[in-house]
């Protein structure tokens, strides 16, 4: 028998992932779904009434085997994948949502759910089985339940080819993103970059046994590139092939995949009763609905548009007087911010770096971590690993209990997506009365450390580690009985406050002190450094809050509407951005092509989140600024009413617990200096 079928006989339970071979993968799928299946059929053929232990909290523990062997292979194929792993999940991935819409739709059990759903007023029920009965009942109704069998079969259909047509977006953008590097052998197209961004090139190179150097359009290359780059023409050869990706005309083009997702989301919504897939999405919401989201991103444009426009013209008379730049194109904007940032602040990511070692910052990140909840991380060598760069803690409360495992992944490499992410390898829950512990992990992209240097991080690095480690925490410190609402099974518009909140950390001289040394003398960071990184914080805020409500709005256009008379992608882009764009249009570019997160990951009319997040993490935040930033006090709140609560009550009901009243926009708008 598959060692992922069974419980797996290693140090807390942790995932052996020396002992899995990839052709367990496909067999184990197999079998774990029929034993989840044998589980909902005795659910289902019980002959007892149905009750809330019998029905809904067996529902909840079933399919265990199943979920621990999807979390493995998927958070393994998005960090350590190769061909063969994406071919198998080609393959379960139809079969997985096949078997979830075998149980949505099983007419039998939703019978039972409903049994227990119609009585739920006089069953006595607390806060967090009342979530669990609305979540399951729900989970039928939204995916058709309720429906006639042709209906239900029509949304079968539906749901097969969305999950296909995902899964290709995705390995297009990927393919697109490792089809084109920029090799330079002329060592003067290198003028203006870092010398960590030339030597990461150089060794690109040198492992392609090539002469020179590399530049790829991942992060950690394509962002020093735009951002320092002297050379014009070269930087507009990467941000066209960046906007180009998916939007080529080949074989890995995107623009019907995103016109048939948006298509298919529309009548899947109508289908189920609902105008647009938006207002099918946000009921599930803090939001509530697309008319709340609209009036919220657009309240927010109002306001920061004018100081957009306001920079947009001071940046364009910079780049005129500094280089005689006539019209400032999308590739000059990183270049000539940071130039301008330089002179405002004197401060370029360069002078920062030294005082930002990996090791010192993720240590920094544990600290903050103990002063505020009392945790404590020590590293493990016992405990099995993906991929050799991984690092794996324990992490233990005040009293010594073990809280979670944590693994951290930090460095890029090939089978590795790009951006930051944190996933767990199992989730938190109650069962025997024994509270079963979460395994948490952090991915990221940083530079690798050389001979020469360790591996330093960009303030903005820096705040992706405290911010990807804030879902850490959230899945961490997870303290609930169900399973399916532990940890960040939370309403998507409030996943990002755990994360976004923990950011502000960053920007504080007390937190700082902590973990911002010089690599090599040890000496902490100037406080007019600190002083500098927060003025600059806000520097350009207009810009980018603009270019994250035009994001926003792009998403809300796509599924706040019906899309059926769309032909043209990038026309219709084109209309969506008039109200905030300032950049002439690139017309090898589109947006849509790659934009994961709405055609790929799970924020399809929920990219506005970010923005929403932000001012719940902006008014969280002010309380612990007025009571101190580690205040024990306050950090007990947030522990109790958020990050241990997962998704056991409506969010608002949660926040307005810790903060005493619901959050306020104002406080985003302050701290991002546009009031």
């Amino acid at each position: 028998m598959s060692v992922l079928l069974s419980k797996f006989i290693t140090k807390h339970n942790t995932a052996p992932f020396s002992q899995i071979k990839i052709e367990d993968y496909v067999p184990a799928f197999k079998e774990g779904i029929a034993l989840a299946k044998a589980e909902i059929d005795a659910i289902v053929n019980n002959p007892d009434a149905p009750t809330f232990e019998n029905t809904i909290v067996a529902m909840d523990f079933s399919g265990d085997i199943l979920d621990r062997l999807s979390s493995i292979f998927f958070n393994l194929n998005s960090a350590e994948t190769n061909d063969e792993m994406q071919k198998i999940a080609q393959e379960v991935s139809p079969l997985l949502s096949e078997f979830g819409n075998d149980i949505r739709l099983n007419a039998d059990l939703f019978a039972k759910v409903k049994a227990v759903y119609d009585q739920k007023e006089s069953l006595g029920l607390n806060p967090e089985q009342t979530t669990l009965l609305d979540k399951k009942y729900k989970s039928f109704s939204r995916n058709g339940a309720n429906l006639p069998e042709d209906k239900k079969n029509q949304l079968r259909e539906i749901d097969k080819e969305l999950s296909k047509l995902s899964l290709q977006f995705g390995e297009n953008v990927l393919a697109e993103t490792n089809n084109f590097e920029l090799h330079l052998t002329d060592e003067k197209d290198l003028s203006g970059l870092p010398e960590g961004t030339i030597e990461a090139a150089r060794l690109l190179a040198k492992n392609q046994e090539k002469e020179g150097w590399i530049f790829t359009l991942d992060h950690p290359s394509y962002v020093p590139f735009l951002t320092y780059a002297d050379n014009r023409e070269l930087r507009k050869k990467m941000a066209i092939a960046f906007g180009a990706k998916a939007f080529q005309n080949n074989e890995f083009d995107n623009q019907e995949n995103v016109l048939k997702i948006a298509k298919l989301r529309f009548e899947r919504a109508n289908l189920l009763g609902y105008k647009t897939h938006a207002h099918f999405v946000l009921e599930e919401r803090m939001a509530e609905s697309p008319e709340k989201v609209f009036s919220f991103l657009n309240d927010l444009l109002a306001k920061a548009k004018p100081a957009a426009q306001k920079e947009f013209a001071e940046l364009t008379a910079f780049a005129k007087e500094l280089d005689g730049i006539e019209q400032l194109e999308k590739w000059d904007g990183a270049y000539y911010s940071e130039k301008l940032k330089q002179q405002l602040f004197n401060l370029d990511d360069e002078k920062l770096k030294p005082y930002f070692q990996l090791e010192k910052v993720l240590d920094g990140a544990f600290t903050v971590a103990k002063k505020l909840y009392g945790l404590t991380f020590t590293e493990v060598f016992d405990i099995d690993k993906y991929h050799e760069e991984v690092t794996t803690y324990e992490v233990r409360d005040a009293d010594n209990n073990l809280v979670s495992i944590f693994y951290a992944d930090f460095f890029p490499r090939k089978g590795k997506r790009n951006g930051a992410w944190m996933t767990s390898f199992k989730s938190q829950y109650v069962k025997d009365g024994v509270n079963e512990r979460p395994h948490i992990s952090n991915v990221c992209n940083f530079t690798k450390p050389t001979e020469t240097k360790p591996s330093l991080l960009t303030f903005n690095e820096v705040t992706t580690l405290f911010h990807e480690f804030g879902h850490g925490l959230h899945g961490m410190l997870a303290d609930t009985v169900y399973p399916s609402l532990s940890g960040t099974s939370v309403y998507w518009d409030f996943v990002e406050l755990p994360s976004q909140i923990m950011e502000n950390w960053c920007y504080e001289p007390e937190a700082l002190a902590l973990f911002a040394n010089h690599y090599e003398t040890g000496e902490i960071i100037p406080i007019e450094y600190v002083q500098k990184i927060k003025e600059s914080a806000s520097f350009q805020e207009g810009l980018a809050t603009l270019r994250q409500l035009s994001f926003g709005l792009l998403d809300m256009a796509w599924h706040g509407q019906d899309p059926t008379n769309i032909t043209d992608l990038k026309a219709f882009e084109t209309e969506q951005f008039a109200n905030t764009q300032l950049y002439p249009d690139v017309k090898e570019n589109a947006m849509s092509t790659a934009f994961s997160h709405i055609f790929q990951g799970g924020y399809s009319s929920g990219y506005y989140s970010y923005k929403w997040a932000e001012v719940l993490d902006a008014d969280a935040f002010e309380f612990f600024q007025e009571k101190g930033i580690f205040n024990e006090e306050v950090a007990k709140k947030f522990k109790d009413n958020v990050l241990s609560k997962g998704g056991t009550e409506h969010p608002m009901t949660l926040y307005k617990r810790f903060r005493g009243q619901e959050p306020k926009p104002e406080a985003l708008l302050k701290r991002a200096g546009l009031l």
